[in-house]
């Protein structure tokens, strides 16, 4: 090939893709226990960590728009884990917060990230946190050098579309 940059085994983003890919399906099982989702599993940290949120704070902490949150979180509230309220001062604003079954299901939930880190770097106790940690934290430098201004580069220009010839 003249040009190996244009690899497949060379390109980070299908390294990521595949990744993903094989992280999720390591969280199935472990999420099947728990009767979530990933996305539903997701949008309960967000309230294990806040308690109480409106739908734009879940929103904004998923990186998600309201029309993807909201009925992710109109079927958790289904399965009796949250509880959604307009706020009485501006109806505009939904509030969720967790009932006693979400809070139940926290403590069933402590256990998948160890799991995981388990499942990533084969083995437990501490090696296995270590390496989490430093994987999360590359990963965070990664996240956040993408999210400045720093990678954008000059904005690629589209492609002109061939003309198609018009019969008279």
């Amino acid at each position: 090939m003249a040009h190996p940059e244009l690899l497949l085994e060379n390109q980070i983003c299908f390294r990521v893709y595949a990744l993903e890919k094989e992280i999720l399906s390591a969280y199935r099982p472990h999420l099947d226990v728990l009767g979530l989702t990933y996305p539903q599993y997701l949008a309960m940290l967000v309230l294990w960590e806040k308690r109480r949120a409106t739908v734009g704070e879940v929103c904004d902490a998923l990186g998600l728009d309201t029309g993807t949150v909201s009925p992710l979180l109109k079927r958790i509230e289904a399965m009796g884990l949250v509880e959604r309220q307009r706020d009485p001062e501006d109806e505009r604003t939904v509030r969720v917060s967790l009932t006693a079954s979400g809070k139940a299901l926290e403590e069933e939930a402590r256990k998948v990230p160890a799991a995981l880190a388990s499942c990533l770097f084969q083995g437990d106790g501490e090696d296995a946190a270590e390496n989490y940690g430093r994987l999360k934290d590359a990963l965070d430098a990664a996240l956040a050098k993408l999210r400045s201004q720093a990678c954008q580069g000059e904005t690629a220009q589209p492609r002109p579309q061939p003309r198609l010839a018009h019969s008279s």
